[in-house]
């Protein structure tokens, strides 16, 4: 099972979905992409078994992912202040992998239907959703 976790700016959401998916899935690898070396060294301290930088990475590994895991971002070209590229928007998008991906309002991007939760109760929704997955 190649679970892929991919985050920008400082990591801060790549981290918390990291913490939660170890304590719920120990037994599975993960593996953290970052944009930058910084949200990738975050996902790291926070248990991701492997990591990686950078768009490269990103296209790459999401050709044979089962399932990635980020901020709806992940899927939009030039998100995370200009972090997420055309190419990676793409690949995450193309991927045939699941795609569980955390409905964070910013960046002039609204995803209409959903509540206003704290980012922790979002997380716990994307372990729910994986869990579901992995189960089927």
């Amino acid at each position: 099972m190649k679970i892929m976790i991919i985050d920008g700016q400082g990591g801060k959401i790549g981290k918390l979905i990291v913490e939660s998916l170890k304590k719920s899935f120990p037994e599975y690898e993960l593996m953290a992409f970052g944009t930058n070396s910084i949200a990738t060294s975050v996902m790291l301290k926070a248990g991701a078994d492997i990591g990686a930088t950078g768009e490269n990475p990103v296209i790459f590994n999401s050709q044979d992912a089962d399932a990635i895991i980020g901020p709806i971002g992940i899927v939009l070209a030039n998100s995370l202040l200009g972090e997420i590229t055309p190419a990676m928007a793409q690949a995450v998008s193309q991927s045939k992998a699941r795609k569980i991906l955390i409905p964070i309002n910013k960046c002039n991007t609204i995803v209409a239907g959903t509540k206003e939760l704290p980012l922790n109760d979002y997380i716990q929704l994307a372990v729910q959703q994986l869990k579901q997955f992995l189960e089927s």
